[in-house]
């Protein structure tokens, strides 16, 4: 008897928790504002049980959107074919912030419980590092710009193509959504050409014999 009301209550408490999960989950699918509160209402739970499941909003979000996003694979696929890296990184600037446009909620929650405990930042996604990362993989395999500046190019985008930078237009900037997406979509892409503006010119600065002959150092 004993043994059977422990598997009950143990039911009941993954029922209890998998209902909080998946009402963080249909939450944050929505864009509205992602609070703990809001999350116990969705889940017919008190605040204070989802509490007891999860220790801050953080560590649910976390799981709730497990699973939930695409690979860098999925989310380029309309360019897939394409090798140049001006179109990829246009394709994955506006893949990012219009995926974050729609889930501003969750999205600005878990920028607002890690802002102010750095040590947690590693909890937020990092999808756009992948989708950089995929977006000029072309750059990587064909060597049209070197590694440092393949390197220095990564971390602007990283600059532009986030959510940091599209609630800096939207919110104290006061641009339309579809206005400052198309903006930093802009900016990303400029910064792309200007990258393989300076290989170029790198390379042919260099000539084709600077390797095996290079210029004494004055």
């Amino acid at each position: 008897m004993g043994s059977q009301s422990a598997t009950g209550r143990a039911n009941q408490k993954l029922r209890t928790r998998t209902a909080i999960v998946q009402a963080a989950a249909e939450l944050s699918r929505t864009g509205r504002e992602v609070t703990m509160p809001e999350v116990a209402r969705m889940a017919l739970v008190s605040e204070a049980t989802a509490y007891r499941y999860f220790p801050d909003l953080l560590s649910l979000l976390r799981e709730a959107i497990n699973g939930q996003l695409p690979t860098p694979d999925e989310a380029l696929r309309p360019v897939a074919d394409s090798t140049d890296p001006v179109e990829r990184v246009a394709a994955a600037t506006e893949f990012l912030l219009r995926h974050v446009q729609d889930r501003q909620g969750v999205v600005r929650a878990m920028i607002a419980a890690t802002v102010v405990r750095p040590a947690e930042a590693a909890a937020r996604p990092g999808l756009r590092f992948g989708l950089i990362d995929h977006a000029l993989a072309p750059l990587t395999e064909n060597s049209a710009i070197g590694p440092a500046a393949l390197d220095q190019l990564k971390r602007g985008l990283t600059v532009v193509v986030s959510a940091e930078a599209l609630f800096n237009l939207t919110d104290l900037h006061g641009l339309a959504p579809e206005e400052a997406i198309d903006g930093l979509v802009h900016t990303a892409t400029a910064l792309t050409r200007a990258a393989l503006r300076d290989g170029e010119g790198a390379e042919s600065d260099a000539g084709p014999d600077a390797t095996a002959h290079p210029r004494p150092v004055a």
